[in-house]
Formats: C-alpha cells, structure tokens, sequence
C-alpha cells in the first residue's frame, strides 16, 4: 500500500509539470497533426490534386502526301486530316483536360513569347513540313517544346504526353519501313492500313486494347471508405505510433528521474530512516514508472484514434503491443536512470542515447516501409524502440496473435534485462 502511495506521488508531481505533459501528449498530437494536414487530401480523395499546367500550341503543319489513315480510334484524332492536327486533338482531348489547357497561337514566335512574358508554361510548336516529313520514311519528323526554365513538373508531364506520341510515331515509321521491304509492289496499299492498325494499337486509350494484346483483370475495387482508411493506416497511424513510443521511452526515463531528484534533494535518505524499508520506497518509485507511461500510451491511443481516425487495430492486438511497449518503455527508463550518477548527466542521455536509438526505432514508421514480421537486417530491430514499432504495426495491420505474441516476447525480454539490471544497480546503490 505505502508503495502505491509513493508512486500517486510521483504521478502527481510528472502530471503537474507543464513542461513534461507537453512532452508526454502535447508533441506526439502536434506532430501527426502536421502530417495529418499536409496528407489530409490524400487520405479523403486517394489521390493527388496537380494545377494544370498552360499550354500553348503554334500549329504550322500544312499536311503532306497522305496515306489512307482512319484516325477515329485515336483519342483526339476524329477530326484529323494531318499530323499536327492529331497532335493539337490530342492534347485537347477530355482525357488531358484534368492536366492541361490548350491555347492557340498563331505562329512559333508568338508561342515562344508567351513562355518568355510567363503567361504560358509550354509552348509546342509544330513545323510547316511535320506531315510531309513524316509520310518520308526517310526523314525525321520532329516538334519544338519549348517551356519555362523555371519550372519542372508541369512541364514534364506535357514531355511525358508527348513522348508517348512521338514514340508512338517512330514505331509507325519503323513498321512502314519492314512492311515496305517485305511486301510486293502490288501490295504497297495497303500501307495505310498498316499505319492505321499501329496508331490504334500504339495510340489508344488502354481499354480499347483488350482484347487485342492485353488480357486485362481488374481485381475488386476497394469502396471510398477502405480506400481511406488503408491510406489513413499507411500515412498517418505509422507516423503517431512512432511519436507515441519515441515520447513513451522518454516519459520513461524523465519519470524515474525522481529517484535522482529526490537523491539530491536529500529526501530519499530521509525516507530511509523511516520504518518504511528500502525495497518499499523503490518499489513505489518504480511503479510510478509504469503507471505514467502506461497512462500516456492509453491516452494517446484513445485520443490519436478519435481525433485523426486512426484504426490501431484488434482489442486484443492492441492491449498485447501497448503492454509491451509500457513495460519495455519504462524498464529502459530504470536501467537508464540507475547509470547516472546526477540529473546533471540526463540531457546527455536525453539529447544523445534516447534519439539515437529513437530515430533508429522509428525508422520504418517514417520511410513508409510496412513490415509486420521479424527481418534479418533490419536496423530498426538492433533498439526496444524497433520491435515497439513492429508490434503496433503488426496490430494495425490485423497480424496473427502468434506473430504478435513473438514480438512480445521480445520487447519483454529487453524489458526484464533492463529492469532486473536497473533494480540491481540502485539496490547495490542504496545498500
């Protein structure tokens, strides 16, 4: 009984200090909070929202010999009748309205100048002789991009698109070519049919390929809810369990510091004269331990789950991981507190061996990567902070009780070497 007076002692004091409440819930919300924001369009919409980027075409082609080429597959090319024309549809096609706008200029210079005076972002510009060329098997057909030096994703977008087309292209030249060498003389009609099959196959939208080479499956779609909530568990529950078991270890440490303070303060030789005998005395300290972490863990889950949405996982799942982080959390805490001589060595362990093996912990918490099992290599498994993220993620991700249990295991045995090595040292310290 006096030892769990001791310890709502303690508790009183932690709980009291501003400074260790802000540290303790204040920083672990805050921090999610600003990932939670900055990726809150992603978990709703599940997907990225790009600015279109401005596009300016200056469309000189004057068409050339022609082949008989239906272009009607073609997204954009229904009304085609030369090269650049299937171009320009294609880039105002309703497939690239979502990414870019079109705007017309009426010779290369004007398009160049609208880039320059930065009204425009890019400017394609497509020769008089485009089609012409391109009819030629043996010319090379190319467009002018011309875009804004100052800027880079747009642009590459538009690259990429255009890319694809002038790709596309080659491939068509390349087939005329091998049709043209193995085909008799009486057989050169058909060539635009040739031309025409490639431009559908190269060209179109990647439905209208079923079918023709592609055997395509669509597995289940997810609704918008579980959509959501998978992205919400990859991006933001990861990133709160790391901050709560990162803070966790350091409410650990911070706590059993009492028994430090109370050293120097001189109170603790006082209750030692006491009938209150010694093993009482660091009982209690050492429960007040548990009994503060165990406190914020259960707060932040509670909180973390009702403010951002965070699905941690199964009751008991749960109820296993934060067990095993509480325990492993606060022995660290005694082992760490039982090797300084004064709270004076404490903002070396704070400011060094708490975020050294914090941050190695939380590695895969903040680089995305989900791993739910015991891997050989992983750095992050060399800390109790590592195999603490392991098991809230396994919980999180609807892992097998077996599995969790064995990552139990393990942050208990860390748990019961730092305790029994942490009581060992401050009974030898105090005898």
């Amino acid at each position: 009984m006096k030892s769990l007076d001791i310890a709502l002692k303690d508790m009183t004091r932690s709980f009291r200090s501003f400074y260790a409440v802000v540290f303790m819930f204040g920083i672990p919300l805050l921090v999610t909070g600003m990932f939670y924001f900055m990726f809150g369009r992603i978990a709703d919409n599940g997907e990225f929202s790009l600015p279109k980027t401005k596009v300016i075409v200056a469309n000189m082609d004057e068409g050339g010999p022609k082949f008989n080429v239906d272009t009607d597959n073609v997204p954009g090319g229904e009304d085609a009748d030369t090269m650049g024309e299937l171009i320009v549809g294609i880039l105002e096609s309703e497939d690239m309205a979502d990414l870019i706008v079109v705007t017309h200029a009426p010779s290369p210079a004007a398009a160049r100048a609208a880039v320059d005076n930065q009204t425009q972002q890019v400017a394609i510009i497509i020769p008089v002789d485009f089609s012409e060329k391109f009819a030629d098997v043996d010319e090379d057909a190319s467009i002018e991009f011309y875009q804004d030096p100052t800027l880079n994703f747009g642009p590459r977008i538009i690259r990429a698109i255009l890319n694809r087309f002038t790709e596309g292209m080659a491939g068509v030249k390349i087939a005329i070519n091998v049709f043209l060498d193995e085909a008799k003389p009486e057989d050169e009609i058909y060539v635009g049919e040739v031309v025409q099959r490639y431009l559908k196959l190269s060209l179109a939208e990647e439905e209208d390929l079923e079918g023709e080479l592609l055997d395509v499956r669509v597995p289940v779609k997810e609704d918008a809810a579980a959509k959501s909530e998978n992205l919400l568990i990859r991006i933001v529950g990861p990133i709160m369990g790391g901050m709560m078991i990162f803070y966790a270890f350091y409410t650990g440490t911070s706590t059993g510091q009492s028994i430090l303070q109370e050293e120097e303060e001189r109170t603790m030789p006082r209750l030692f004269t006491t009938p209150t005998s010694q093993t009482t005395i660091l009982s209690g300290k050492f429960l007040s331990v548990f009994m503060t972490v165990s406190v914020q863990v259960i707060v932040l889950l509670v909180v973390a789950k009702y403010i951002f949405g965070i699905r941690w996982g199964a009751p008991l799942a749960v109820v296993i991981s934060a067990t095993g982080i509480i325990f492993s959390a606060s022995s660290f805490g005694i082992f760490v507190n039982s090797l300084l001589k004064d709270t004076k060595n404490g903002g070396v362990i704070f400011g060094g061996l708490l975020t050294v093996t914090g941050m190695v912990g939380m590695i895969n918490a903040f680089s995305g990567k989900v791993t739910t099992s015991a891997q050989f290599g992983d750095v992050s498994l060399l800390v109790p902070q590592g195999w603490a993220v392991l098991s809230l993620t396994q919980a999180m991700h609807h892992q097998p009780i077996s599995s969790l249990l064995f990552t139990m295991s393990i942050l208990l045995a860390w748990g019961a070497f730092f305790f029994i090595a942490g009581v060992w040292r401050f009974n030898k310290r105090y005898a």
